[in-house]
């Protein structure tokens, strides 16, 4: 059904909410290659063009390495704006009209960047965005599991010692394997006790038993992916009784070998089950896909029409952060082109 060129056509236009998307990994081949033009000794491609074959990965080690070369090219703070101004307008073309972007400051940080000047560069980028683009962001600030508890001890300060004033929620990416979520405990407290909102990954690349330790040690609103959940009836029933959405990316889970094919992916499962999902694109330009391309996908998975699209976006609107004015504006933005696009419809 999603096939169809005019559904392509809906979603294309539907106005939408984006909830799991990563700040560096959601640089266009274009601004990717203007960073490495102005460092030129790194080894990520110039030429936009051959980011398709740069980014090919092997497993989701192997995209962790190609993503910390990205990473490497944010130096100061202008990479910064560039780079956040960059992901905005790709959103924009997309009519996705708020995001709540997952950001990692101690990457940046660590590699020379005063934590304030990256604040204010982001801040000055979102506020920029919104101006003139319309499109509201808001920010995730999430530990690189990999790096530690020293990485935690460093996000959590800036988290809650000087947050910027698009900051909503606080979480945990990276890898799942040897990364217990328990471990980061202390640093969501301190998060959460601030008035963040729980957001790590856990699901992707591990069993249910993460997810069960993200909801249990870190107490989670939202899951980063999930996707594993749909292996435990009992999990998934919690979800569902609880409503505790997952973040779903059905083409990063491809490209990552976290699910196989397409064909297997356990959205349908998921959703038959009750459990809450959002769609999302992760890391957009690294894996060859858009927010508009997850959306056909998932109606394709789960054979929706152009009504069912629209619940979908209503469903990342309802399970965002956003203050409720804005959620009530952008839900009537998603009913009205709805109703207009039916009523052209024979």
């Amino acid at each position: 059904m999603s096939d169809s060129p005019d559904l392509s056509a809906f979603i294309a236009g539907l106005p939408k909410a984006e909830l799991h998307v990563h700040h560096v990994g959601s640089a266009s081949p274009h601004v990717v290659a203007e960073l490495a033009a102005r460092h030129p000794e790194s080894k990520v491609p110039k030429d936009p063009e051959a980011l398709a074959d740069y980014f090919t990965f092997t497993d989701f080690r192997n995209f962790i390495e190609l993503y910390l070369t990205v990473v490497d090219l944010i130096r100061d703070a202008e990479d910064v704006r560039l780079l956040t101004y960059g992901v905005a307008q790709d959103m924009a073309r997309q009519r996705i009209r708020y995001a709540e972007l997952t950001v990692t400051p101690y990457s940046s940080v660590r590699r020379g960047i005063p934590d304030r000047a990256f604040l204010e560069a982001i801040e000055d980028a979102r506020k920029a965005a919104e101006r003139d683009l319309g499109v509201v962001l808001r920010w995730s600030f999430d530990i690189p599991g990999e790096a530690g508890l020293e990485a935690a001890e460093e996000t959590a300060r800036i988290a809650t010692e000087m947050p910027p004033e698009g900051l909503v929620s606080f979480g945990l990416g990276g890898p799942e394997k040897g990364v217990p979520r328990a471990l980061f405990k202390p640093y969501f407290d301190r998060a959460i006790a601030t008035g963040l909102h729980s957001v790590p990954h856990a699901g992707e690349t591990t069993g249910p038993e993460t997810v069960w330790d993200a909801l249990t040690s870190l107490r989670a609103e939202r899951l980063g992916h999930g996707t594993s959940a749909a292996a435990d009836p009992e999990l998934m029933r919690h979800l569902a009784e609880r409503q505790i959405p997952l973040e779903v990316c059905p083409t990063s889970n491809i490209a990552t070998r976290a699910v196989r094919t397409l064909e297997e992916h356990p959205l349908p499962e998921l959703v038959r089950a009750g459990v809450p999902v959002t769609v999302n694109s992760d890391d957009p330009p690294m894996f060859g896909t858009d927010l508009n391309t997850e959306y056909g996908i998932a109606a394709r998975l789960l054979g929706l029409d152009a009504a069912g699209v629209a619940e979908l976006a209503r469903n990342a609107v309802r399970f965002s952060f956003l203050d409720a004015p804005g959620a009530a504006r952008l839900l009537g933005e998603i009913d009205t082109y709805l109703a207009d696009w039916q009523a052209r419809r024979p």
